[in-house]
């Protein structure tokens, strides 16, 4: 396989021209998401995809830290966000396991490839071909069509979505958990690498929910407190019917505003659905929660996506 085009401006098809279109722009800002058709090559995506089985194969993860990923308010408390090993992870690689994959004694009953909810959060950083693409030319002229003057990346995951068992993620909005002054500042960039869909567990939005406010926020608790997070506020309980569905084929990629409701069902079919994703922030005249749990780093501040 060559190098993919994501290196070369000359060789993609949205340098020199916008990607978005005034009616994309206020869609966005209308509904809180957008879909895109055609941002990444097939080639591209599969770079990707190939790049992480290399990580998947090398990957050695001590025991006491295969830590399961849930969305759920309680399982977030008792799972997630008292293991240091997670709100320690915004400047490093680090993995995070389905539910019911590793039994009592740490051992995985299902092979390692499939094992995985997601990689993060710093994938940007570290990962060449993963850099390339979130500074691409390609996501920096989209950005700048929406009107971002200083974007500054804040984390990147890979999200694998397992066959037969790649878990639901519950209603949320991701500005419970990446926090801003004021709100709206927060975009997340979701790369399907492979077809989304109604049966591998495509996203559902709430269109306009994000002119409403957030519920809930996740912070960090005193230093020293156990657990080392926990919520303000509960997720409200939303109308099915409200969902709209935002299936993508492979290469596509959805525009999520930080305070839009957004979930994903349980994927119950034989197929996977890997995506690439990070979120962005306009930091000009933004104040960044030191309440929140991702915090930039002396090793990672947030980069310009600018660069």
């Amino acid at each position: 396989m060559g190098q993919p085009s994501f290196y070369s401006s000359s060789q993609t098809v949205f340098i020199g021209m916008d990607v978005l279109t005034d009616q994309d722009v206020q869609k966005y800002w209308d509904e809180g998401y957008l879909v895109l058709d055609g941002l990444l090559s097939p080639e591209e995506c599969d770079a990707l995809r190939d790049r992480m089985s290399e990580i998947i194969e090398r990957m050695d993860v001590p025991e006491h830290c295969r830590t399961q990923f849930s969305t759920d308010h309680d399982e977030q408390l008792k799972k997630q966000g008292n293991a240091d090993y997670f709100i320690t992870s915004g400047d490093k690689i680090r993995f995070f396991f389905e539910k019911g994959v590793v039994v009592i004694s740490g051992e995985f009953i299902v092979p390692r490839e499939h094992s995985l909810n997601k990689i993060g959060h710093a994938l940007h950083a570290y990962e060449p071909l993963f850099k390339a693409v979130t500074h691409s030319p390609k996501i920096q002229n989209l950005v700048k069509k929406l009107g971002l003057i200083a974007p500054v990346i804040l984390q990147s995951m890979y999200i694998f979505k397992q066959p037969g068992i790649g878990g639901e993620v519950t209603p949320h909005q991701d500005a419970t958990f990446l926090y801003t002054q004021p709100l709206g500042r927060v975009m997340g960039v979701w790369i399907a690498l492979e077809d989304a869909t109604l049966e591998n567990g495509c996203l559902w939005f709430i269109p306009g929910s994000h002119h409403d406010g957030i519920s809930r926020r996740m912070v960090r608790t005193p230093k020293g407190s156990f657990p080392l997070t926990d919520f303000i506020g509960r997720e409200k309980n939303y109308d099915n019917k409200l969902f709209v569905p935002g299936p993508v084929k492979k290469g596509g990629a959805v525009l999520i505003h930080g305070e839009v409701v957004h979930r994903s069902a349980a994927n119950t079919s034989d197929a996977s659905r890997h995506v690439y994703t990070f979120h962005i922030m306009e930091s000009q005249s933004t104040v960044w929660s030191p309440e929140n749990w991702l915090q930039p780093s002396e090793e990672l501040p947030f980069p310009s996506l600018y660069t």
